[in-house]
């Protein structure tokens, strides 16, 4: 192995030893600790440990990097207390995310790490947001975020370069080609020669460094650095190397020829960096066995205060209270001036007033930019906010979503559209498995807004008509908006803006151009989980939101002679269970309209609260009244039928006959 140290001192040549020195003898420790039952599951980076520490090294402590499992160079080589490594490896309360997660599948702003999720792909869509703040914010700081070569097959591999490419990103993407996946090795995963020729297709800068020269790795990522920091730019980068033991422990290197472990066994990154460094006379065995013993003395040492540690009590107040980000309500108030407006409009003017307030807040989505977006919802903000904070996105709804999560890890506000509600089961999983568990796993903020113009009546078929809310409802950590009338939708979405968790706003189309209201010219916010009472009776509660409000107060029209409760929910996560309950407990008779389908909708669950703590209140069944059990049709024939606005009536008279 061929070693060029430039311009390096002997201290910077010594300092990276030592870097390299550290997570090996912590994973030989680890893997004695594992052996004796002590640890319960390890992912071993032996033979990698070149890349981490040395791309650590060449970057500023304040430039996020987002590792992957078997990087630990990275958290060593930003000098976290190894007490609190341990910790987290032994779910203890100094861990980074109080037991709730393993490994390294934790993030930390303190140290700008920002760690992985086990879908491999979100987190570098991740880097693109997190790059895009760098570059907003004009600073000059680099993002380097790590995958595997076989996380490349993934579709976030290509929207997340797609992305940098076309933002002109200053992203390292760091593929850690070792060979295998988990026992599938490269032939089996891509057939193009080198993984660095992918960057051809996106327009991209590519190299292939040899991920076990520590100071071919170190020097290549330092003059990276600062051309990056003069010419804001993606690079790919394919690190060659070898994973010298099992994806994890337990499954072990059998399906790895032995000719190629001996081959890889030969190349080790730190013995032949030693002994390089002793041919040069910058290290003597003498002053090795010093480093070493000083490194297994502090390893010792921290381990011991992980060990005296106590074990992780649960709390349930606790577990319950760190699902969402604590959100003090800003209360604004509006003035008496109002315009007659549509929903449209209003969703139009929350967003511009939000831009206003919030210079920190970035809209992305397909066609928003100059075209105003598919409903013209963004017409004219190009002009007043620029490009910058009002872009068009490629169609790549995971990356984008993920992008919003970076850009508030690095201090931003994020709305992203999506074009059609419909559209949103292709950025599903950073959603659910991103932004839903981000405060909850390491206390992180998601302050990302996801627009879902949704629902039916429009006549726009399988593709463009779903009001898929249920999908959301369902995951911890997500709020779910969903307004029937101009004056909630602007104040809901000017709140939703401003909490810092994850916030589903669902804009039902059909309303968007049909309702008008009264609503004040400037700005104001609605708090969540507040239902509106929109008509007060005594023989019947009906529960709805979206169109449902206004098929409801249609059908009453129709019938002067119902008195009846009308609750609109406006949220569905939070709910208010409250406002519910109390009218049920004085009405004592309930239904439910929606206008998804009903098996496992937001009614079953309603119905069931409604059953469990209002029974004794009840003269008649719950009755739930949806769309038909199938995907929604696009002839209006069908759409009708399929709809439960014409149903909801009859439901409505037999349950006031009960």
């Amino acid at each position: 192995m061929n070693f060029d140290r430039k311009e390096l001192s002997n201290i910077q040549l010594l300092d990276l030893y030592k870097s390299l020195l550290k997570p090996r003898l912590i994973e030989e420790k680890m893997l004695i600790l594992l052996r004796q039952g002590k640890v319960s599951k390890w992912f071993s980076g032996i033979g990698q440990e070149a890349i981490s520490v040395g791309i650590t090294a060449a970057l500023d402590k304040d430039e996020y990097i987002l590792p992957m499992h078997r990087n630990l160079g990275v958290f060593t080589g930003r000098d976290i207390p190894l007490h609190r490594l341990f910790s987290q490896w032994q779910g203890k309360a100094t861990g980074f995310t109080k037991g709730r997660d393993r490994s390294f599948h934790f993030g930390t702003q303190e140290f700008h790490i920002i760690g992985m999720i086990s879908h491999l792909g979100p987190q570098l869509g991740v880097a693109d947001g997190i790059a895009l703040a760098n570059k907003l914010k004009k600073n000059g700081k680099v993002t380097a975020v790590f995958t595997g070569e076989g996380a490349t097959s993934e579709g976030d591999f290509h929207e997340a370069l797609n992305i940098a490419s076309v933002w002109d990103l200053p992203v390292l993407f760091v593929i850690e080609n070792n060979g295998y996946g988990l026992s599938t090795p490269t032939n089996e995963q891509y057939r193009c020669e080198n993984l660095a020729d992918k960057g051809i297709g996106y327009g991209m800068e590519s190299h292939i460094i040899d991920g076990n020269n520590i100071l071919e790795v170190y020097t290549k990522i330092a003059e990276l650095k600062a051309s990056l920091a003069e010419n804001p730019r993606p690079v790919l980068l394919e690190f060659k190397t070898f994973r010298m033991r099992g994806h994890e422990e337990a499954s072990g290197t059998k399906y790895v020829p032995q000719e190629l472990m001996d081959m890889w066994a030969i190349k080790d990154p730190i013995s032949n960096y030693k002994a390089w460094l002793t041919q040069i006379s910058v290290l003597s065995e003498e002053e090795d066995a010093k480093i070493i013993k000083a490194i297994k003395k502090e390893i010792d040492e921290h381990w011991a205060i992980t060990q005296a540690e106590p074990e992780v009590v649960a709390s349930l107040e606790e577990e319950l209270g760190d699902v969402y980000r604590p959100y003090d309500f800003e209360e604004v108030t509006p003035s008496d001036k109002v315009d007659n407006i549509r929903v449209v409009d209003a969703i139009s003017n929350a967003l511009r007033q939000s831009m206003e307030r919030h210079d920190n807040l970035v809209i992305m989505g397909q066609d928003i930019a100059e075209y105003g977006g598919a409903f013209k919802i963004t017409d004219g903000f190009v002009a007043q906010f620029g490009k910058e904070r009002v872009r068009n996105t490629p169609i790549c709804e995971s990356a984008v979503v993920s992008a919003g999560m970076g850009l508030s890890i690095n201090g931003h506000k994020a709305v992203v559209e999506m074009q059609f509600a419909d559209f949103v089961s292709t950025g599903f999983n950073p959603i659910v498995n991103l932004l839903a568990k981000q405060h909850y796993r390491w206390n992180e903020k998601a302050d990302v807004v996801v627009r879902m113009p949704c629902g039916g009546g429009t006549q726009a078929g399988p593709f463009h008509s779903q009001t898929n809310e249920a999908w959301f409802t369902k995951t911890p950590g997500l709020k779910v908006v969903y307004p029937a009338f101009p004056y909630d939708v602007k104040g809901l979405l000017n709140t939703a803006i401003n909490d810092p968790n994850p916030v589903m706003f669902f804009e039902h189309k059909q309303l968007y151009r049909s309702v008008y209201q009264d609503v004040p010219s400037d700005y104001y916010t609605i708090p969540f989980g507040k239902a509106a009472l929109l008509k007060e009776g005594t023989q019947v509660t009906i529960i709805s939101f979206g169109a449902g409000v206004h098929w409801a107060l249609e059908t009453l029209s129709k019938h002067p002679e119902i008195s009846a409760d009308l609750l609109d929910l406006r949220t569905l996560q939070p709910l208010d269970t409250e406002a519910i309950f109390t009218s049920v407990k004085k009405t004592n008779k309930v239904i439910i309209l929606q206008e998804d389908t009903l098996f496992g909708g937001v009614s079953s669950d309603i119905s069931s609260m409604i059953m469990e703590q209002c029974f004794e209140h009840l003269d008649a069944p719950v009755r739930r009244v949806g769309s038909l059990e199938s995907a929604i049709p696009f002839v209006k024939a069908l759409e009708d039928q399929y709809l439960p606005k014409e149903r909801f009536e009859s439901t409505l008279l037999e349950l006031l006959a009960y």
